[in-house]
């Protein structure tokens, strides 16, 4: 069964950081890009940043450039978000869900598997 596992999420203060990392199991993440999303209640799910399966194409939603970087670790079946400088407005359940090269982004329609999500919380 091919499954996404997202941890890292916590309660931080503004200014913060964290390190999300998402974990594939039941099949390989080499061969797929992947996507970081995140939504709150009152919002509609939202693109944050997305690797190529080779780590040669990174994309990042304008909220979070110079703050966020994303990175994989094919050896580790692992993909990171280090998110830095990070605001209230950052707050939100953040997903990881994987698709092929030729159709990532930011929009979720493309993705075919999802994680359960992790939350974030960034508050004083």
């Amino acid at each position: 069964q091919k499954q996404l596992v997202e941890s890292g999420g916590d309660l931080v203060q503004p200014g913060g950081s964290l390190r999300l990392s998402c974990v594939a199991s039941g099949f390989t993440l080499d061969t797929y890009a992947i996507g970081w999303f995140r939504q709150d209640p009152w919002k509609e799910r939202e693109g944050v940043s997305c690797i190529s399966s080779s780590a040669g194409t990174t994309y990042y939603a304008d909220s979070v450039k110079g703050r966020f970087t994303i990175s994989r670790d094919n050896a580790k079946n692992t993909v990171y978000l280090q998110m830095n400088s990070l605001k209230p407005e950052d707050t939100a359940i953040y997903y990881c869900a994987a698709t092929g090269d030729s159709v990532m982004g930011l929009t979720p329609g493309p993705y075919d598997f999802w994680g359960q999500g992790t939350q974030v919380t960034v508050s004083s």
